[in-house]
């Protein structure tokens, strides 16, 4: 090779790239039978590599007679990418069909549609189409995706020297939570919340972030070489992506598959939304520890908050005549009380079912009910106290007995008018220590102990969440969660390493939930449902 190099000195003041006629590409996107993949084009690429002219910038326009004495990657790397991209090396050589939607699993697969007249997919065995998993626009990329991204582009490499017609197709995602909670914390900075500005203003100032920040990702991902064909490059926001959310939520609510319910959801004040229940840490304590958890007042910021404890109180019968010991870790949700459950075989408190007791806090008479489900009589005290509104297995039980749901919290997390005017208005904080000042002096307060307790925070704010009753937009996965399976076992669809395959059967016929895809947000897709008001009426 240094001989070579040597016998090109003549040329070296001369030569400069591009030659004339352009030269193929570098020998690692061709497939092995390839006529240029030959020794002496390895080696006049070598030459080329010093005789660049990204090297107006980085020095890299200097003869042969200059070879560098250490190998320098920013210089050598740096003008690759941009020319393998302005000659189009990253692009499929033959257009790829337009994709269509398939039908959902409750429509015929018989029906005329779309699909039916479209062309036929491409043949396997000439065709390699791969989407990257979009990243989140408000981060920057780190060791986790350079790894993940080198991957996927070897996948794709492999398959352009296997001669296959190739795209990778790029693109980022909106990331509805953090980019609203990045932004907010952005105005909130001058004194503003999203309330005072007004939704449409808002959105503007996520467009002007994301249009400052948002290429910052791309830029990353042209460092690490990965052949993305960057004229296909997508945002899950832009006019297309949208579209098409608003084209298959349409659909899948015309087929049955989403609908509209009321029940317990996974609550965040900070945010003042749903989120689902993969997006729910939780926190594991041992005994009485300290949280610290977002500020409910304007200034922000954090505050701790006492957890891993459980109090015992009494419910008096509302005849005078004795009392139910009961305990709970959030004394609070007493004043949303409806019900005391005990379980109808419990010989300790058959005598009780059907009587009333008295709300320690409210001053308000509830039954009590018998519940083989909510009640485990070797735990605890062997009574419980019933919140319809704000637990789900409450929930649940206030349903079979058609008890009263009193929501006690607003959507900023501090009691709402439905509870004793003391309260309302206050912080969670501050109503359980408001709470536990008025079991104690009424003498009702038996005792406080040290309890583990797993609690459910916000991934994104870290807030505790609150079981709350609203409505939402939800998708029925039993129906996909079946035909996700079926698919594996016909053999349509296959997944490696084999051993996988328990855990797909374990995910699509074990404990399937519907899936709440609705968010309280500002910055996302709006659900494509309207409610019609007419004047006058």
């Amino acid at each position: 090779m240094l001989s070579l190099l040597r016998s090109q000195q003549s040329l070296q003041r001369t030569y400069r790239w591009p030659p004339s006629p352009p030269s193929p590409p570098p020998s690692l996107f061709l497939s092995p039978s390839h006529p240029h993949r030959s020794l002496p084009y390895a080696a006049k690429s070598l030459f080329h590599l010093h005789t660049f002219p990204v090297g107006k910038e980085t020095g890299l326009g200097k003869s042969l007679g200059e070879f560098p004495s250490v190998y320098s990657p920013k210089e050598v790397e740096s003008g690759w990418y941009e020319w393998w991209s302005d000659n189009d090396y990253f692009k499929p050589k033959t257009p790829f069909p337009t994709a269509t939607m398939s039908p959902t699993p409750t429509e015929s697969t018989t029906s005329t549609t779309a699909a039916s007249s479209s062309s036929p997919p491409p043949s396997s065995s000439s065709h390699f189409s791969m989407v990257l998993p979009p990243p989140n626009v408000t981060g920057t990329l780190h060791l986790g995706h350079a790894l993940t991204v080198t991957i996927q582009d070897i996948f794709v490499r492999w398959q352009r020297m296997a001669g296959k017609d190739v795209v990778w197709i790029p693109g980022t995602d909106h990331a509805g939570i953090a980019t609203q909670t990045v932004v907010e914390k952005k105005i909130q900075k001058e004194g503003l919340s999203r309330h005072d500005l007004g939704r449409e203003k808002f959105v503007d100032r996520v467009w002007e972030w994301r249009s400052e920040f948002g290429n910052v990702i791309e830029g990353q991902l042209k460092k690490t070489g990965a052949s993305l064909d960057w004229s296909k490059n997508v945002f899950t926001m832009d006019e297309t992506r949208s579209n098409a959310v608003n084209e298959a939520f349409v659909r899948l609510h015309d087929s049955g598959l989403i609908y509209r319910s009321t029940r317990i959801v996974n609550w965040c004040p900070t945010l003042q939304s749903v989120i689902s229940d993969i997006e729910v840490d939780f926190e594991e304590v041992s005994g009485k520890s300290v949280l610290q958890v977002p500020n409910d007042d304007a200034e922000g910021g954090f505050v701790p908050v006492t957890v891993g404890q459980i109090y015992y109180f009494q419910y008096p019968f509302e005849d005078g005549d004795g009392h139910l010991e009961v305990a709970t870790t959030r004394p609070e949700t007493i004043l949303g009380d409806t019900a005391v459950a005990v379980h109808p075989n419990d010989l300790r408190y058959l005598s009780a079912i059907g009587r009333n007791v008295v709300n320690p806090l409210t001053g308000a008479s509830i039954p009590v009910v018998g519940d083989e489900v909510l009640v485990d009589p070797e735990l605890g005290t062997g009574v419980v106290k019933v919140t319809p509104a704000h637990d789900p297995n409450d929930y649940a039980c206030g349903k079979r007995h058609g008890l009263e749901f009193i929501t006690i919290l607003t959507d900023q997390g501090r009691l709402s008018p439905n509870t004793p005017p003391r309260y309302a208005g206050k912080t969670r904080w501050e109503a359980r220590d408001l709470s536990l000042k008025e079991l104690e002096e009424k003498g009702l307060l038996v005792k406080v102990k040290d309890h583990a307790m797993r609690i459910g925070v916000c991934s994104r704010s870290k807030d505790i969440l609150e079981p709350m009753v609203k409505p939402q937009w939800y998708v029925d996965c039993a129906p996909l969660a079946a035909r996700s399976a079926s698919l594996l076992r016909e053999k349509q669809i296959e997944i490696l390493p084999k051993e996988h395959e328990m855990s797909w059967y374990r995910f699509m016929e074990e404990d399937v939930r519907d899936w709440c895809v609705s968010r309280q947000l500002w910055w996302g897709h709006r659900v494509p449902a309207y409610r019609v008001v007419i004047d006058g009426c």
